[in-house]
């Protein structure tokens, strides 16, 4: 089948003519879309693949192309290609940094990190430890998970210092959330990049280079707002997260035989640094290397399925077997961290459903054609669309998969480089973290557990979201000038 098919005139706006009834087709089912997650409260993942039959089926496909036939024959399904082309890339990577990200956390890694940069910094630098902590803890850790296990030692650091939580609390949230926008094993980057397919060590890089001076520019924003907006501990809080603390480490000790020993830090930097020098290695030895047994090796290390895994073994070995867990504990934290990644997983297979329909049909095309002839560059385009997508309906992995279906005819065969495809998803996640408030979960995950009214949630986390994305695209297009 062609990837850019030409407009089907058998749909049911076929007397709207060519690139209009596409054009058509493609804002009602964004209004549709928006709607039914919005208003009716579907479910995201239900809400995108009845979007892609109604576009499919509107802009001209047959029954046959969109789920193939019963018997074997030459049909192609686009619902099979699109949900089994971006799983089979994104699966594996989540499934195996969830599991990487479960260990460290169970195994008190974030605890130890977290303590050691306070020691380091000291007492008045506090808030900038709390930052590094959630910037590091936050490479294999989703951003929610991330908020659980630190959020104790937020309260313990701002209930010592008698200053406004958001001084603590705003930092570690900013590095949580840079991370978790920007950086794979995370979804949405991993997503944008299977769907643009762009390398892994591009968009690492990519990240860090955008990642960076927008986390940055959030601090500024944190310390300036936590100076002027007091907000008490919650001691409802502080009670329960004593209380859990007080179980889990009785849960360990009993599980191991004993107390355990404390993480080394070098341990927690070196298994969170392996998988990212082993994927960058590999990106870069097309550069520096000639074809050889060398590169071949690089590359095998190298690639993200394998770097993962070999993360995953040591994490296994120095966090979990060496220090007295029976393969039976590391077996069932492993399991139980894969249970709430099933709706991720069927949310960005749904996304990839929708941009192969999009794509298939021509209205993708259409699209690309109109985008063109606005004349706005198409990382611009790429933050604007995944912004109001955001600010819409509240879901950054939404956001991103849409944008990235959107955006894809626009960069396909054009000659586009890999550095400047991973800086189009840097604007895509960056739009999609813009402006989170009351229909984004994550809102409501940082207002109830650090005890913040919706009014100041807004004045703080709503804003730093803002500045992180804005600063966080700014710099995507900084570089996208140079490469």
């Amino acid at each position: 089948m062609n990837p850019v098919a030409p407009p089907h005139t058998g749909g049911l706006l076929h007397l709207i003519p060519g690139t209009a009834g596409l054009l058509t087709v493609a804002a009602l089912g964004i209004a549709v879309l928006l709607l039914l997650i919005i208003k009716i409260r579907l479910q995201p993942f239900v809400a995108l693949l009845a979007v892609s039959i109604g576009v499919g089926l509107a802009a001209g496909l047959s029954v046959t192309e969109l789920f193939g036939t019963v018997q074997k024959s030459a049909a192609t399904s686009v619902i099979e290609t699109g949900m089994g082309g971006i799983l089979g890339h994104v699966a594996i990577i989540i499934g195996l940094g969830t599991m990487l990200g479960s260990i460290l956390e169970v195994s008190g890694g974030a605890e130890v990190l977290s303590s050691r940069l306070l020691g380091l910094f000291g007492e008045k630098r506090a808030p900038l430890a709390m930052g590094l902590t959630g910037l590091i803890f936050g490479i294999p850790v989703f951003f929610d998970v991330g908020i659980f296990v630190l959020a104790p030692l937020v309260y313990a650091a701002a209930k010592r210092s008698g200053k406004s939580i958001l001084l603590y609390a705003m930092p570690l949230l900013a590095g949580l959330s840079m991370t978790h926008a920007f950086l794979p094993p995370h979804p949405g980057p991993v997503a944008a990049a299977g769907l643009l397919h762009v390398s892994l060590g591009w968009v690492i890089l990519m990240g860090v280079l955008v990642g960076v001076p927008a986390v940055l520019a959030a601090w500024a924003y944190a310390g300036w707002i936590g100076r002027r907006l007091f907000v008490a501990v919650p001691q409802d809080m502080v009670e329960a997260a004593e209380e859990a603390r007080a179980k889990v480490a009785a849960e360990r000790a009993g599980g191991a035989g004993g107390a355990e020993e404390p993480v080394a830090l070098s341990t927690v930097l070196l298994i969170i640094g392996t998988p990212l020098v082993l994927i960058l290695a590999a990106t870069f030895s097309s550069i520096a290397l000639d074809p050889s047994t060398l590169r071949s090796v690089v590359e095998f290390f190298g690639n993200p399925f394998v770097a993962l895994t070999i993360a995953l073994f040591l994490a296994y070995w120095l966090l979990g077997i060496r220090r007295g867990w029976s393969r039976k504990s590391l077996e069932q934290v492993s399991t139980s961290s894969l249970k709430p990644v099933g709706n991720i997983l069927l949310v960005v297979g749904a996304g990839g459903v929708f941009g192969a329909v999009l794509k298939v049909s021509g209205v993708a095309q259409a699209l690309s054609d109109t985008f063109h002839d606005v004349g706005l560059p198409v990382i611009v385009l790429a933050y604007l669309i995944s912004l109001v997508l955001r600010v819409a309906q509240g879901s950054a992995t939404v956001a991103i998969v849409t944008t990235a279906g959107i955006v894809l005819p626009l960069v396909e065969g054009g000659g586009h480089s890999q550095a400047f495809l991973a800086l189009v998803i840097m604007a895509i996640s960056a739009g999609s973290i813009f402006a989170s408030h009351v229909n984004d979960g994550g809102f409501w995950i940082v207002s109830k557990y650090f005890g913040i009214t919706e009014r100041d949630t807004l004045k703080s986390w709503t804003v730093l979201e803002s500045v992180l994305s804005l600063a966080g695209f700014a710099a995507a297009a900084l570089l996208s000038l140079f490469v």
